[in-house]
């Protein structure tokens, strides 16, 4: 039984069928199948309650603030700033790059949102620097993947929702995992700059540092109230959520007066659009979540493991296995879906701390948005830069690989994810 909704989902997936489908269809034929006794009131009560949480509720608010500054002035001041504090440096606007996304990440919690907005701004400062077309798409779209890291990320809430850790932990655990990613694309910033021949800017006074500070002040106001409020235990994630949209409609259409009425009802629209598509994956997700518990996956994977003898070594090189699998063929969301609740228990069950569990969860799905063929955000770059998919791809696979090695050195080094979190929560 176990085995004929993971083939039936493969076969629909291969023929082209909407996500949507690939988990719904093998969900309803599991149900007629060997689960028909089940009233169909408790189905739809599983389906609604797959999204009647909370804490979900952060996931609109962020993807509507990531519109927001996406299309305003907020993403462009970040980024001149940082350009200002690193541009002089060996390879500055790689470092500036990266920078922005990461600060712009802090805000947003979306890599697709990170890469249409930091797509547009510093790819032409890329290519006239003198970063090769490849490198310059590929750091671009590799450095958004630290969205999903820096808090607050849209990906931790629903891992802290499906498996009912805490959003705030969650938080503290990424922003070490982002910065060190951060830092593993800086270092491959500073080798392609010293093997080609990379312009860097004039070095800023302090006086231009301080006039560009000014400029970016209200930009730099999201990420301390959003960061700071949650950190300080005065809001919760999804309060943060809201006071980041109300205070980029005031900044954007108030202080820097860049958007309009009738901006703000398309980024509306458009912030809807996303959070639909999200939100019905999450309900059948729900739905998904109650016959893996119901089959008792998690204990069939527990004594496969101990058939042949796997620990925790073993086991998170499994997880990392089948989530780079999925990631070159699904979405992120739908992975996460997909692949957390069975899996999770049988990490408790080897005594996997559940923070460091979401860490390597949370990289995965970071990994997964820029590997081909399928990558989300190589489609986004795509068509953001209006270059083709090829060139996209044939510019990440240096960052893969980055990624792999970041990703177990997370894996295997649990002190990384955890450091933070002990030091602010105990």
């Amino acid at each position: 039984m176990i085995f004929i909704p993971i083939v039936l989902a493969a076969v629909l997936l291969v023929l082209g069928f909407e996500m949507l489908l690939v988990l719904g269809l093998p969900t309803l034929a599991v149900k007629e199948m060997f689960y028909g006794h089940i009233p169909e009131a408790v189905f739809v009560q599983k389906l609604v309650g797959g999204i009647n949480h909370t804490t979900l509720l952060a996931i609109p608010f962020f993807i509507f603030a990531a519109q927001l500054m996406g299309a305003g002035q907020i993403a462009r001041r970040l980024t001149d700033f940082i350009q200002t504090l690193v541009g002089h440096t060996r390879g500055g606007m790689g470092h500036t790059t990266i920078g922005a996304s990461m600060l712009f990440g802090s805000v947003s919690g979306s890599a697709p949102a990170t890469v249409a907005a930091m797509g547009r701004m510093v790819y032409p400062r890329l290519r006239e620097t003198g970063f090769s077309d490849k490198f310059s798409t590929g750091l671009i779209v590799s450095s958004a993947e630290t969205a999903l890291l820096i808090p607050p990320s849209i990906t931790m809430i629903i891992y802290g929702w499906m498996t009912g850790t805490s959003v705030a932990q969650l938080f503290a655990g990424g922003l070490a995992i982002g910065l060190l990613l951060g830092l593993a694309f800086a270092v491959m910033v500073m080798w392609q700059a010293h093997r080609s021949p990379i312009k860097t800017y004039e070095r800023t006074t302090w006086a231009e540092r301080w006039t560009s500070l000014k400029r970016a002040g209200w930009a730099l106001g999201m990420p301390v109230i959003i960061l700071g409020g949650i950190y300080s235990g005065y809001v919760t994630p999804t309060e943060a959520a809201v006071t980041s949209v109300v205070y980029a409609i005031f900044v954007e259409m108030v202080v820097y007066r860049h958007l309009t009425i009738k901006d703000l009802f398309h980024l509306t629209e458009q912030s809807a659009i996303q959070t639909s598509v999200i939100f019905i994956l999450l309900a059948f997700g729900g739905v998904l979540a109650f016959f893996v518990t119901l089959a008792q996956v998690p204990a069939f994977i527990t004594g496969f493991l101990a058939d042949i003898n796997a620990g925790p070594i073993m086991f998170l090189m499994i997880i990392n296995l089948c989530f780079l699998i999925a990631g070159m063929f699904i979405d992120p969301n739908s992975a996460l879906i997909l692949l957390v609740p069975p899996l999770y228990p049988v990490a408790l069950s080897l005594g996997i701390d559940p923070i460091h569990f979401g860490m390597i969860v949370t990289l995965n799905i970071s990994l997964g948005m820029i590997t081909p063929p399928f990558g989300l955000d190589i489609f986004v770059a795509s068509s953001t830069l209006h270059k083709p998919v090829a060139t996209i791809i044939s510019g990440v696979w240096p960052f893969v690989v980055t990624n792999l090695v970041v990703l177990g050195i997370v894996t295997y080094v649990p002190d990384i994810s955890l450091f933070i979190p002990r030091l602010i929560f105990g």
